[in-house]
């Protein structure tokens, strides 16, 4: 069986939202990277751990459970049956635009990579929430 099945020229749902996880996960990276070139970031981080109570390492075990969340989808869309992998796919969408949205920064990088990776996480939702079982 091809990993990839083509059927009136449209892309196999599992692989699109596989595809979809895969960019919302490098540009997560790459917003991180570029973000730890700003001025003053790290003393942000300092405050936030003072302003929360959080100690750094909890603040920093708590967006790498976050960062994980994207990367488990990129497997999981394509081993998890139908119903449990929409509502997975859902879910993590869900969960993810909420940490994309609530944790970001005002700087033009971060806007313009959280708009494109909000805009892919709704693609994997609305598509999960169209999704009809491929096995009838």
């Amino acid at each position: 069986m091809n990993s990839i099945k083509k059927t009136a020229g449209k892309m196999d749902t599992k692989v699109l939202f596989s595809t979809l996880w895969i960019v919302v996960m490098i540009n997560m990276a790459y917003a991180d990277i570029l973000s730890l070139h700003i001025p003053g970031i790290l003393e942000e981080v300092a405050k936030t751990s003072v302003s929360t109570g959080a100690p750094i390492p909890q603040l920093m075990l708590g967006g790498a459970i976050m960062l994980e969340i994207p990367i488990a989808m990129i497997f999981l869309s394509r081993v998890l049956k139908y119903k449990l992998n929409r509502w997975a796919n859902i879910i993590a969408s869900v969960i993810t635009i909420a940490y994309v949205v609530g944790g970001g920064i005002l700087y033009p990088h971060y806007i313009f990579i959280a708009t494109i990776e909000v805009v892919c996480m709704l693609l994997i939702a609305w598509n999960a929430w169209k999704w009809t079982n491929p096995e009838g």
